[in-house]
């Protein structure tokens, strides 16, 4: 693939897009992400809000021509830094190691032809990683169907004054994802676009599925019964 130009990250006039990732040490994974991101032309901005790296993350950022914005480290409040900073209609979350097919922007503008839409995601695939990842998309089905959930490597998309008037993202230091669907659900609907994302599978890799999917429906669990983000946190990310 050849390289994006600055230009190409900017453009604004025909693109109703803006696509904010949160980076923290993401120099392996971003340029992938940011190509695949490029391959959907309704995307007019890409936001990458970074939290503190000590790789290249920010001058690999800036050479692929992003807006790049720095704050504190923690998913929901650079997320919410990139969604205030965002030109665009609809704001996209995409997380550092997913990667946008082509039909993406197609798919997230044909969902929100429906003016009762006011947001939802994408279906998900893991690249690599054991074969017990497999039945994700059912997954994101059963979630969506029974729950009214996605998940954050689902690429959520908000339309930008909808998230305006619910507060913004919650800048939560995990589990935002399932906050904002609470929040929106209350003042309109939520879509399964008919697009797919491949998101990488290396915290699989590195703590094993059963240990990963365990401490994950733990965090969840705990979510539901109120426990502080701060435990959460702590949770997800015990070594």
């Amino acid at each position: 693939m050849s390289e994006p130009t600055a230009s190409s990250c900017r453009g604004q006039a025909a693109a109703e897009i803006s696509v904010v990732i949160p980076t923290w040490n993401e120099a392996s994974e971003l340029r992938e992400t940011v190509q695949h991101a490029r391959l959907n032309p309704e995307l007019g901005e890409i936001i990458v809000v970074d939290g503190g790296s000590q790789d290249e993350t920010v001058a690999l950022a800036t050479t692929l021509g992003c807006r790049v914005l720095n704050g504190p480290r923690g998913r929901g409040r650079q997320l919410g830094l990139g969604a205030k900073s965002a030109r665009g209609a609809i704001v996209l979350f995409l997380h550092a190691d997913t990667w946008l097919p082509a039909n993406a922007g197609q798919a997230i503008l044909t969902s929100l032809r429906d003016p009762k839409v006011v947001g939802g995601g994408l279906w998900k695939v893991f690249r690599g990683g054991s074969w017990l990842l497999r039945g994700s998309r059912l997954r994101c089905a059963i979630r969506f169907w029974v729950g009214g959930l996605l998940l954050g490597d689902q690429a959520l998309f908000v339309r930008r004054e909808v998230l305006e008037r619910i507060g913004g993202m919650p800048e939560l230091p995990l589990m935002e994802e399932f906050e904002l669907c609470r929040r929106l659900r209350q003042v309109g609907r939520l879509k399964l676009a008919p697009a797919t994302v491949s998101t990488s599978a290396r915290r699989f890799d590195q703590l094993g599925v059963w240990r990963t999917y365990w401490r994950m429906n733990c965090v969840t669990i705990g979510y539901w019964l109120g426990w502080s983000p701060e435990r959460l946190r702590k949770i997800y990310e015990k070594h």
